[in-house]
């Protein structure tokens, strides 16, 4: 069985083999990856958009969509936005949107396609509503102007979601079997917006961007990060296929298992509670536990990697203890 066949039963909770798995190689050996991932073409006008100096110790550069960010020198990080194109809402009337609804920067995902058919393929979303909405008025305004300009909040976030469709108009052509994209909605533990404001100003736009993928035969899958516990089950009744979470322990295992039903999470072992402890049998029996509630249902559960272990202090080991465990317990019968 191919992974992207047991990907598909996962999904549908349908006794594959086994429990999805997302693992780069460790060490130089291989690991197993059910998954691919592809997405645009850089922007082709992206001359001058390299780093340079600022003259005050940092670099900035201005990215497709008009945002000038600012970080210190040699980091890899986006850094932050010092600057947004949007500065009055009159900006919004002559705001031009980036290319990324132009077929020509997805010609290489159908490659993509050809080259892992195996493989689950992925094609990632640039700038869902709220992860890009938030930058093209920066994060503290925006908050604001959730409270104080919420119809404006909406026109903003309408625009940038009907981007977000067209890009999985162009995924779908290109074969992919699902799209992704990034919300980042909590804090350690909160919301950054209530519960009442999620439903009256986020919802909508998620809901249309669900039904839209759905109607093209993708799946949908959202990596947040932080507190999102309040708003899980409204994502299970909105349709979402799979929640990345790679701190899974911020709402419990036991409460995201409730919703096993409807939802799939592909998470790493919890990338602050667990894995920076460096315990070998707390890394190894939360794998466990993960395999047991969020993958019991006859699927359901993705077992994944933190990217950049190093970052939060992380040996890469500890994490292959966790993929021991998900290689060697995460079957069905």
């Amino acid at each position: 069985m191919t992974s992207r066949e047991i990907i598909r039963r996962v999904l549908e909770r349908d006794h594959p083999p086994r429990i999805g798995l997302a693992f780069d190689e460790f060490e130089g050996q291989p690991r197993i990856n059910d998954l691919a991932g592809t997405g645009p073409a850089p922007d082709p006008e992206a001359a001058g958009h390299d780093w340079q100096p600022d003259g005050a110790g940092g670099e900035v550069r201005r990215d497709e969509w008009g945002l000038l960010w600012r970080r210190l020198p040699g980091r890899t990080t986006q850094g932050e936005v010092i600057e947004p194109p949007l500065k009055t809402w009159a900006d919004l009337d002559t705001y031009r949107l980036p290319s990324l609804d132009d077929p020509a920067r997805y010609e290489k995902c159908a490659q993509v396609r050809e080259e892992h058919p195996d493989q689950y393929l992925l094609g990632h979303i640039v700038g869902c509503a709220f992860n890009m909405a938030r930058y093209l008025r920066r994060l503290e305004q925006y908050l604001l102007d959730c409270a104080a300009e919420p119809e404006q909040v909406k026109r903003l976030n309408r625009l940038v979601n009907d981007l977000a469709c067209r890009q999985i108009d162009l995924y779908a052509q290109a074969g992919a079997d699902g799209v992704m994209f990034c919300e980042d909605w909590g804090t350690e533990d909160r919301l950054l917006v209530s519960p009442r404001m999620w439903d009256e100003i986020f919802r909508p736009d998620f809901e249309r961007l669900l039904n839209h993928a759905h109607r093209q035969g993708l799946t949908v899958w959202m990596h947040s990060c932080g507190y999102i516990k309040d708003i899980i089950p409204r994502l299970a009744d909105l349709g979402m296929d799979v929640l990345q979470l790679d701190q899974p322990e911020l709402s419990g295992l036991e409460f995201l298992a409730a919703y096993g039903d409807r939802l799939t999470y592909w998470c790493p072992v919890d990338i602050q509670k667990v894995l920076p402890t460096g315990d070998r049998n707390l890394i190894q029996s939360r794998a466990r536990e993960m395999i047991r509630l969020l993958g019991g249902r006859g699927g359901g559960f993705i077992g994944g990697m933190y990217g950049d272990p190093q970052s939060i202090g992380v040996d890469p080991l500890w994490q292959h203890w966790a993929y021991e465990v998900f290689v060697a317990e995460g079957k069905y019968g």
